[in-house]
């Protein structure tokens, strides 16, 4: 087990939540369900998903960062984490349940700390103007061209 587990706090569909995460991400799995919660594992990493009621909700100052490998891959979870919630800017999207997700290319990070800070500086204002991030248009940035 490891030693500090994520714990998500929905109303009443944490069964629902944890079910559809797993069924999002690769290498991951529903551990446990009883009527209280959900534990589920999602690529390596252990979640609680409770049903406390309505006392508490989810908001974006706790968000899911999504490392992803291509452009493939941000734009699949993108539109999966993305239905029936919102789609929103630089790679956030809330999801059905109010869960904020960080989907972000590896690269994105690489290109915005680029020791030429004038190469980091167009890859952030290009990420600004994104709502879904753009590998392609990202490269252009980070390229001057």
């Amino acid at each position: 087990m490891q030693k500090i587990t994520p714990f998500l706090w929905f109303n009443d569909q944490a069964e629902q939540a944890a079910r559809f995460y797993v069924s999002v991400f690769p290498d991951s799995q529903l551990l446990s369900v009883d009527s209280q919660s959900a534990r589920f594992r999602l690529a390596g990493q252990e979640y609680i998903a409770f049903n406390g009621g309505p006392y508490f909700t989810l908001t974006p100052a706790i968000s899911l960062f999504v490392d992803c490998v291509d452009q493939a891959e941000v734009d699949d979870l993108w539109e999966r984490l993305s239905e029936g919630g919102e789609k929103s800017q630089c790679g956030w999207v809330k999801d059905r349940w109010g869960l904020s997700w960080q989907v972000i290319p590896s690269v994105l990070g690489k290109w915005m700390s680029d020791p030429d800070p004038v190469k980091a500086k167009r890859v952030t204002e290009a990420m600004m103007q994104m709502g879904k991030i753009n590998i392609i248009e990202l490269e252009r940035a980070h390229r001057g061209n």
